[in-house]
């Protein structure tokens, strides 16, 4: 969910004193919120409107409907507005739900007011994805076809490439016939409706919708003081003679020379794209079909705009195709290359296993994700948030490595795929078998998430107050003599140390052993603290110390959280002093 509360500039109406409480609540926690005022509370709603990004009126729906009504223009111009009721049980979507934020500005509402967000966008409620919400310029027909999806009726789903979509419902289906073909004219006959994602320029129906995927980077050269006009209409000529859509535009992209051009950076602010730049020694290394020793001469590189096409926004000329050759005028130049799409492996960290220790960017990941990976029971952890149509690839304990390939694999193949683990996905988990296998054909996303040190020691008090490392006991991967060295190090070290995967039934003599390690170097009565199924069902706590920890009370659902010298118990619960020397 985007953090509307730090970029948006957020109107707030009130009439009453609890209403006026509530807005003060939204306006101490928001730096971009403020009380507007006006003569009457009409006046204040109607002045919000016309200035803010936003609008959460803490008044009656029916109020807020009627003085609003008149001001109404389209969807995406008009500022969100969200209802919030005089008891604050409430926090309705009243408009721009999708377009202009109103469903995440509900929900961001109802988490700080403790109020219910009410979201009445049928995708949302459905937890279908909104074509509007997927991050691509769509256009078309778009109610239409949102609507077909809704109903159940057959959608034709026709690509240019692979593109990592979230999931879409059975009933939207891919016509294998075009896949990889820029033609996808089509037809709707019989009365089928479609969903095109193209770059291309193609006919509109009532039945057609069109994403448009960030394919296309426009190169530009330029000489110094090239006027923006100039700019902007060779651009915007060379993309409709080679019949390709700007709202595919990833970026533009030019020499490093060029940064500060202001017809080229004001281009760029217009069309809502970043502006990208290369120095001229990578330029001159891509191969182009027209160089320039003028212009080498000049830049340091034979070619400025075809070059800069072809290296993009990420520098993989070689999964390029040059559209478009330069093109130039008095003073601009543009070429336009085809960058292929990457697929999407979102790492996910689940947390410890508790809801509500799940991040929001965990939960946003999942619902993006066409494929979820995962073992078996953390996937049901979390199968109510997957979208209909979500494809789940499940197995069991001791296949990290397959479950590894199978995630990269889907994602080589274009699609947008999460791969979970419990606690942080990171840490002694599935991010670093998957990042083996994951090469430059996709894009990597790594959502952190809550390990299990972090929820043990939260429930222990503060043994994590200083210096600590972590250790795995398990010498499934690594040998023992590996482990053992690392444990002394940490013990010499004076580290508090957290075992992971501390004893199970087939390894039940490593605990002991480490925990001889450390108490050959630390007081015996230093604290230990275990903790079973951390923010799970069956949690349990158990304090002893180095000398009295029994490992018998240690599973693999345990962590074992050894103290250093300087660890004590105080009131029960385990703290390492930081060592302020404000405390001395």
């Amino acid at each position: 969910m985007p953090d509307l509360t730090v970029t948006t500039r957020i109107g707030l109406v009130a009439a009453t004193t609890a209403g006026r409480r509530h807005a003060d609540t939204v306006a101490a926690a928001w730096p971009h919120a403020r009380l507007v005022e006006g003569g009457t509370v009409a006046d204040a709603l109607r002045s919000a409107w016309a200035g803010c990004d936003a609008v959460v009126a803490f008044l009656a729906t029916g109020a807020v409907v009627r003085i609003l009504a008149p001001l109404l223009g389209d969807k995406h111009s008009d500022p969100a507005v969200v209802v919030v009721d005089e008891a604050a049980r409430h926090a309705v979507a009243l408009l721009g739900g999708h377009a202009g934020g109103g469903n995440d500005l509900a929900e961001q509402v109802g988490a700080l007011l403790d109020a219910r967000p009410v979201i009445t966008t049928a995708t949302d409620a459905v937890g279908l994805p909104g074509l509007d919400t997927l991050g691509w310029p769509v256009q078309g027909a778009v109610a239409a076809v949102s609507r077909a999806i809704l109903d159940g009726e057959p959608v034709q789903l026709i690509a240019d490439a692979d593109w990592p979509l979230p999931a879409l419902p059975p009933n939207v289906q891919p016509r294998a016939d075009t896949h990889g073909d820029a033609n996808t004219d089509g037809d709707t006959a019989g009365g089928g409706y479609r969903l095109l994602v193209t770059d291309r320029v193609v006919p509109l129906d009532e039945r057609t919708a069109v994403l448009r995927p960030p394919s296309l980077v426009a190169g530009v050269g330029a000489s110094r003081g090239v006027p923006a006009e100039e700019v902007a209409e060779l651009l915007h000529r060379v993309l409709a003679e080679a019949g390709l859509h700007p709202a595919s535009l990833r970026c533009l992209a030019s020499a490093d020379v060029k940064a500060d051009e202001a017809g080229i950076r004001s281009t760029a602010d217009v069309l809502g794209v970043p502006l990208v730049t290369w120095p001229a020694t990578r330029l001159a290394a891509i191969d182009v079909p027209h160089p320039s020793e003028v212009v080498r001469a000049a830049v340091g590189t034979p070619s400025v705009a075809e070059a800069a096409a072809l290296l993009g926004a990420d520098g993989r000329a070689e999964h390029a195709t040059l559209l478009v050759g330069k093109t130039a005028t008095a003073m601009a130049t543009v070429a336009v290359a085809r960058h292929v799409p990457r697929g999407r492996l979102a790492v996910v960290g689940l947390g410890p296993g508790a809801p509500d220790l799940r991040t929001p960017r965990a939960v946003a990941e999942l619902r993006r994700a066409a494929v979820v990976v995962g073992l078996d029971q953390y996937l049901d952890q979390v199968r109510d948030v997957f979208r209909p149509g979500t494809r789940v690839l499940s197995s069991g304990l001791g296949a990290e490595e397959a479950r590894a390939r199978a995630a990269v694999a889907e994602a080589a193949a274009g699609r947008a795929v999460a791969l979970v683990g419990s606690g942080d996905a990171g840490v002694y988990a599935m991010a670093s078998p998957a990042l083996e296998y994951a090469d430059e054909r996709i894009d990597v996303v790594g959502v952190p998430g809550v390990t299990a040190a972090l929820a043990a020691g939260a429930l222990l008090g503060a043994p994590l107050g200083h210096d600590h490392a972590y250790v795995s006991l398990s010498d499934l991967h690594t040998p023992w003599e590996v482990i053992e060295r690392r444990v002394t190090a940490a013990a010499e070290g004076d580290f508090v140390t957290v075992f992971y995967n501390p004893r199970s039934r087939a390894r039940d003599w490593q605990l002991g052993k480490a925990l001889g390690i450390l108490a050959a170097h630390r007081p015996l009565d230093t604290p230990v603290g275990v903790v079973r199924n951390a923010s799970r069902p069956g949690e349990q706590v158990h304090l002893a110390t180095v000398a009295t920890l029994d490992p018998a009370v240690v599973d693999m659902y345990s962590v074992v959280v050894v103290g250093n010298s300087d660890t004590r118990l105080v009131a029960g619960r385990m703290v390492t002093p930081r060592g302020y020397r404000w405390r001395s």
